[in-house]
């Protein structure tokens, strides 16, 4: 399963289990963690209570009580200090015992808040990083969907340097191609003019051809003594069975192609699309599938096609990479890069408010 980035308040997510950003004491606090113990309920702050605490880096599970979740896992962040206090390991740890606490319940699904990125003051782009990347080490070997929760658009942002360098690319590609400024519009106003004001010239009777006489006296024009012989309906017919017998090849050919090209499994490559499992076990085995534009370039971005080949891949789908759309030229601006990280192209496109890849 892949790793989703939603926009929710993590209280209301059905999951099997939600993930708790607590302090040391497990007894409630302030923000998330105020939040999950009013919405759990005081059966939650009992159980805490046994617990006996728990130490930065470190995760304990509990019931869900009130919660749409079964269970709640309780982890403890790291406080920013600069980066030289190993808060990098100890934010790693946190997603990853978190994780396998869920792996040991039986849990099929876990929402994660950003941990530490609050009053703990841990660089939002920094603990997305740390976040995805242990995330996707996790999924690369355990089939489990992973949700992380975000509750606003600033709860998730690339860096000041790349929001600025990605914006910029938009800018050149995006807001050029809209501009339109008075001297174009008044050249398409004087040309409208123009066509306007033209003679319109009524259409002239096609000239009869001449008739020449066949057997049996009947006269036919040129044109029909020439027709071959075929009906005109059966002529059709057989010009399309032939345009539709050199068909391309369909976007799950190509994918299946590319990956044996690659050397790649199946396996590897959905889950560095970021792309669940069953939509791929879809795409196998059905040759004329039609995916949506956002599985082909996951996909694309798995294979690490370049610019061109992934917008053959996109025609095969039906689809095209277009300088209207900022989804797109987000896409293209790592594509170029030869930026190939699924999470970075999805904190991009969160950043600016796109629809995300994968999933």
């Amino acid at each position: 399963m892949p790793l989703i980035i939603v926009r929710n308040d993590i209280t209301k997510m059905a999951c099997d289990a939600i993930v708790n950003t607590a302090n040391s004491s497990l007894l409630g606090g302030g923000g998330v963690d105020g939040a999950i113990h009013r919405a759990a309920g005081p059966g939650l702050l009992a159980e805490c209570r046994t617990l006996g605490g728990c130490e930065t880096g470190q995760a304990k599970i509990t019931g869900g009580y009130d919660l749409p979740a079964k269970y709640v896992i309780h982890t403890v962040g790291p406080i920013w200090n600069g980066g030289g206090h190993g808060e990098a390991q100890l934010l790693r740890s946190c997603y990853a015992e978190s994780l396998r606490l869920a792996e040991e319940n039986h849990c099929q699904s876990v929402a994660f808040p950003m941990i530490s990125t609050g009053v703990y003051g841990y660089p939002k782009d920094e603990a997305f990083r740390i976040a995805a990347d242990t995330i996707e080490d996790f999924l690369r070997f355990h089939e489990m969907a992973v949700y992380l929760v975000v509750f606003g658009r600033d709860s998730l942002m690339v860096s000041q340097e790349r929001f600025a360098d990605i914006q910029q690319f938009i800018d050149d590609n995006y807001v050029d191609e809209h501009s339109d400024d008075q001297l174009e519009r008044r050249r398409r106003v004087q040309g409208s003019m123009m066509c306007n004001a033209m003679p319109v010239i009524p259409p002239q009777e096609p000239k009869k051809k001449a008739k020449k006489p066949l057997l049996g006296g009947i006269f036919a024009s040129q044109d029909e003594a020439a027709a071959p012989s075929l009906p005109v309906c059966e002529e059709a017919e057989a010009g399309l069975e032939e345009a539709l017998s050199q068909i391309d090849e369909s976007f799950s050919q190509m994918l299946l192609r590319k990956i044996d090209e690659l050397g790649m499994t199946d396996v590897q490559c959905y889950k560095k699309a970021n792309i669940d499992r069953k939509l791929f076990s879809k795409i196998r085995s059905d040759v004329h599938y039609r995916p949506k534009k956002a599985t082909v370039i996951a996909f694309a971005v798995a294979l690490e096609l370049d610019l061109d080949e992934t917008k053959d891949m996109l025609m095969k789908a039906g689809f095209a990479l277009s300088h209207s759309s900022k989804f797109d030229i987000i896409v293209e601006y790592f594509i170029a890069r030869g930026n190939y990280n699924v999470f970075e192209i999805n904190e991009a496109l969160f950043s600016f408010d796109q629809s995300l890849i994968g999933q």
